[in-house]
């Protein structure tokens, strides 16, 4: 009875390792299929931002920060009493490494709209330029030529690339439908389809740049005002959102007799839980209100 209970337990032991190997080589799987995607679009936004960084690195950087977020957020479920304990903190950890492994992601997508940003800035500059190098006689390849001589990084950038297309056989409306695709500015798609209008149906090119220049300048004065306006929410909602926190940081910090069993315990967590959950859907709520198209 004995050997047979050992031979049952040891069967069941076998089956248990082999389930766990299988659900770790299906995670794994998943997971370096995911870091593949990762990589292949923060190498195309690299590349349209023209950030020559290898897009391997910030994937790396990303699982670095995912395992010390991950082995930090561990550090207080690392027990067998009670026995949710190690669960729970698992399921904390996981989400959080989570979210730094997204991270990299986060901060080049906030460059490219900072970028994007400063490209606006000098359409504006840059569409009187093109209206006189018409009404000087230029042709619009021209026009465009003299942009990337006269302004700055992005925007020489940009219409470098746009000529150099140009020059290697790529017809114009598919050099500009790349152009527009690459910045993604909503302002930048009104000037291309401007153009694309102007060239296909006829039109005084540099009426349509005058006007189209006044309208953006119009949109930016709009939205800066509305900054202004909305600069007082925008700051309660970043305040309410960080102090839950801080508050937790300090009293850790302070008092960790009374705050490490507190949040080792599971009305704790659940608590700390509830708090994230709130104050996301808050931060949400906030940008909501606040975030006026123009």
């Amino acid at each position: 009875m004995t050997a047979l209970f050992w031979c049952a337990l040891a069967l069941a032991g076998l089956a248990a390792a082999g389930l766990a190997w299988v659900v770790l080589a299906s995670f794994a799987d998943s997971a370096r299929a995911a870091a593949d995607t990762y990589e292949d679009e923060m190498t195309r936004t690299l590349e349209a931002m023209f950030l020559f960084v290898p897009a391997r690195r910030l994937v790396e950087l990303g699982w670095m920060a995912a395992g010390a977020v991950f082995l930090v957020a561990m550090l207080p479920f690392c027990r067998l009493d009670p026995p949710w304990a190690l669960p729970v903190g698992l399921l904390v950890a996981l989400a959080l490494g989570g979210g730094a492994f997204c991270l990299p992601r986060v901060v080049v997508g906030r460059l490219r709209t900072r970028r994007r940003e400063r490209f606006d800035l000098q359409l504006l500059e840059a569409l009187p330029m093109m209206s006189n190098a018409l009404r000087a006689g230029f042709s619009i390849n021209q026009a465009f030529e003299s942009v990337a001589d006269g302004t700055d990084a992005p925007m020489r950038q940009e219409i470098s690339l746009f000529l150099q297309q140009l020059r290697v056989g790529v017809p114009f409306s598919e050099a500009l439908e790349a152009l527009e695709k690459r910045v993604g500015s909503e302002d930048l798609t009104l000037v291309c389809t401007a153009i694309d209008i102007a060239r296909r149906s006829g039109g005084n090119l540099t009426e349509i740049f005058d006007a189209i220049a006044e309208t953006i300048r119009a949109r930016l004065r709009i939205h800066q005002h509305v900054r202004t306006l909305t600069a007082q929410g925008r700051l309660q909602g970043l305040i309410i959102g960080a102090m839950p926190f801080l508050l937790g940081i300090g009293m850790a910090i302070f008092k960790p007799a009374l705050m490490l069993p507190f949040v080792c315990s599971l009305a704790g967590a659940a608590t700390l839980a509830a708090v994230v959950a709130l104050v996301a859907l808050g931060g949400w709520m906030i940008k909501r209100i606040v975030d006026i198209d123009i």
